[in-house]
């Protein structure tokens, strides 16, 4: 094999065949090229610069913050979850260039571990910092819908878990998931975006907290007068929440725990129907109105009855809604097209997936609380750049590609990030040979024309007068 470090590698079934490892030469994540194409024409990670703090003191600043940032977000957007990864990733050629600055020089590197470590344990992690990051992404929701604009808004809101491991600060055991955990909180539209997330400790609530990862969505959302929509599972069965979406004009549908009263209203649904059973479940439908001892008016309750084959008993659902069955919208007037509205919030448990699979946003190691909210946010970030790209930029060809397939066990990361290349730098110019397998020139330029369109065009200047 050769004792010196450098020495080629040789393979006994082949004299022939040499292996070399040239790091800075070549690169295996060349479609991340593609998503900092759309982070420029949309000038997301520049928002950095005008949102966060730069605290470091002195002159010798190798890297600025928004490459800093560029740099955390693509590496876990390419599949570097650990920061222990940017040892590796700073002379990676694809990612010195994504990142730009000083790491897109010639002979530069990007930021190292202790770089890349020191900026999100100590500049990102602070509170003001925290603060603005928590808010970037749905900074970065609303560049994409001044390009397009959104016709309707659709909020889901759903928790999930993150395992944790030895003493983690906020760790704690959560009968739920029967696990020492932390529980996240995480808020979507109907496009897939996360637009607001929240870290919690392991044995708050589901609910908890949803205030502070509500309301400010609410607050950006106020002024676009549209169709606007929430929903949300038995947890977040709240008055103070009805009464907060009622007043900003939202439509809610939210599943109810059954109770003995709901339970009565629906009893003549609960007997068994007549006849030889059906293979096909036997749905039915009931609509009414209900007040609950806490809620200071009464309210729409639609129950769904399902009678399957085998089963003793029926299955029973209540959805709790301020959608008028006498309203014109289709949606509001009848019981099963509620009921159909409601489950469409299993979407959002589907993006929660994507993001464990894909940006491996629980993965949360730090030993503070911060550090891992910090963590959050960034993987918040990387999983809706990588959404924007899936949704605004991909043909049609190729519209099926998902952050996360789970049948077939690929990704959109293995299709269009992990495309190997072979950088070769000249005098004006740098050149990536990108492979052709998955994606081809053709595709990949049709990507390209398709993120150039999103382009705002340039202000009209009025003709000076003479």
């Amino acid at each position: 094999m050769g004792d010196a470090k450098n020495d080629d590698l040789r393979l006994g079934f082949d004299s022939r065949l040499k292996l070399k490892f040239v790091g800075s030469k070549v690169t295996s994540d060349a479609g991340l090229l593609a998503y900092r194409e759309l982070d420029e024409v949309l000038s997301l990670t520049e928002m950095g610069a005008e949102v966060l703090s730069d605290l470091r003191l002195g002159t010798n600043k190798q890297h600025d913050l928004v490459p800093l940032l560029r740099q955390s977000i693509y590496s876990r957007l390419a599949g570097y979850e650990d920061v222990n990864d940017a040892q590796r990733l700073a002379v990676d050629p694809a990612m010195r260039h994504v990142v730009g600055g000083r790491a897109a020089q010639a002979d530069k590197e990007a930021a190292s571990t202790s770089g890349v470590g020191r900026f999100e344990t100590e500049t990102l992690s602070t509170n003001g910092n925290l603060t603005a990051l928590m808010n970037l992404s749905g900074e970065w929701i609303d560049k994409v819908h001044q390009r397009q604009p959104l016709k309707e808004l659709i909020l889901d809101l759903d928790s999930s878990v993150s395992e944790t491991y030895g003493k983690q600060e906020g760790t704690a055991y959560n009968g739920h998931f029967e696990c020492n955990c932390y529980h996240p909180l995480f808020l979507f539209n109907q496009l897939g975006d996360v637009e607001r997330c929240m870290l919690r400790r392991g044995n708050h609530a589901s609910a908890k907290y949803w205030r502070r990862v509500l309301l400010p969505v609410i607050e950006r959302y106020r002024h676009l007068d549209i169709p606007k929509f929430f929903r949300g599972d038995a947890a977040f069965a709240n008055p103070a929440l009805y009464r907060l979406l009622e007043k900003e004009g939202y439509c809610y549908v939210i599943r109810l725990k059954a109770n003995a009263v709901l339970e009565r209203e629906i009893e003549h649904l609960l007997t068994r129907p007549v006849g030889r059973p059906s293979h096909k479940p036997m749905v039915f439908y009931h609509s009414f109105q209900y007040q609950a001892k806490s809620w200071q008016q009464s309210r729409r309750v639609v129950a769904k009855v399902e009678w399957h084959a085998g089963e003793l008993f029926p299955r029973v659902g209540f959805i709790v809604t301020n959608l008028n069955k006498h309203s014109k919208n289709n949606l509001n007037k009848h019981s099963k097209n509620v009921v159909k509205f409601y489950n469409g919030r299993g979407t959002a448990e589907q993006w929660i997936k994507e993001g464990k699979n894909a940006v491996k946003w629980t993965k949360l190691s730090c030993r503070t609380f911060k550090d891992n909210q910090t963590r959050l946010q960034l993987f918040a970030l990387a999983y809706n750049l990588a959404n924007f790209l899936r949704r605004l930029a991909l043909p049609h060809e190729v519209k099926h590609w998902s952050l996360t397939t789970l049948r077939e066990k690929t990704t959109l990361r293995e299709k269009l990030v992990k495309i190997g290349a072979k950088v070769t730098r000249h005098a004006k110019y740098v050149t990536f040979q990108l492979a052709e397998v998955a994606v081809t020139r053709r595709l990949f330029a049709t990507i390209l024309n398709r993120i150039e369109r999103l382009a705002l065009p340039p202000p009209v200047v009025a003709p000076c007068s003479e």
